[in-house]
């Protein structure tokens, strides 16, 4: 990880999410306040106004007397955040459908040419990346700063998670599915069934999540599709 050019708390909170989301730091893990100060060349200060962002945001927990540690996403979290994240992306795909131009519409059919190019040749990477270009399209057609801002929140708590679910037996020919009936709503301009295949969408993923932990401990989880 490279050295930090300035001290600012928000470059340190910056580095501190991509060493959780990278796996130097995982799940359950003691945050070494000594250690990293060593390893960026900061001062107490600005790493501790980040812990500060990242306890805000759910990636950290503070224990008295003990310090910091990266909190870990349990089966209860999953099955609490999915349904929310579900309603705010329905919604984006509802504002998104009455906004969307059709040059959008042409953009995001050439997106949904691509990610049934990578279904059908299995190439899941791809896959989770032209999917997440289309879910940030939607959101941001969508033109809502307040959902954009509140999916984000959720989605770094999910990324405490390392299990894909597109791993599941059957998931990807099921999420592209899926995929496709968001966008034939969106395409017909129907806000309302757009709305109702994103959460179902989304519902969906969940789902394939519990298939792939059931009978096992949870463990540190990467998401995902989202």
């Amino acid at each position: 990880m490279r050295p930090l050019a300035h001290s600012l708390h928000d470059d340190v909170a910056s580095l501190l999410r991509a060493a959780i989301f990278d796996g130097e730091l995982m799940p359950g893990s003691f945050v070494d306040e000594a250690a990293l100060c060593t390893q960026w060349s900061i001062s107490r200060t600005p790493l501790r106004e980040a812990l500060k962002v990242l306890t805000a945001e759910g990636l950290v927990r503070h224990e008295p007397r003990r310090g910091c540690f990266v909190n870990e996403v349990t089966e209860q979290d999953l099955d609490d955040i999915f349904p929310v994240i579900a309603l705010l992306e329905g919604r984006c795909a509802f504002e998104a459908t009455r906004r969307a131009s059709e040059a959008d519409i042409l953009v995001l059919s050439q997106w949904h040419e691509r990610l049934a190019s990578h279904a059908e040749a299995g190439r899941i990477n791809d896959y989770y990346e032209a999917n997440l270009v289309i879910h940030e399209a939607i959101i941001r057609l969508a033109s809502n700063k307040w959902l954009a801002q509140a999916i984000a929140d959720l989605r770094k708590i999910l990324k405490l998670t390392r299990l894909k679910q597109l791993h599941a037996p059957g998931r990807l020919t099921q999420s592209l599915a899926e995929h496709m009936a968001v966008f034939r709503a969106l395409k017909a301009r129907d806000a309302e069934a757009a709305e109702s295949a994103m959460r179902h969408h989304l519902l969906q993923q969940r789902e394939a999540l519990r298939g792939l932990t059931q009978g096992l401990s949870l463990v540190p989880l990467s998401v995902l599709e989202i």
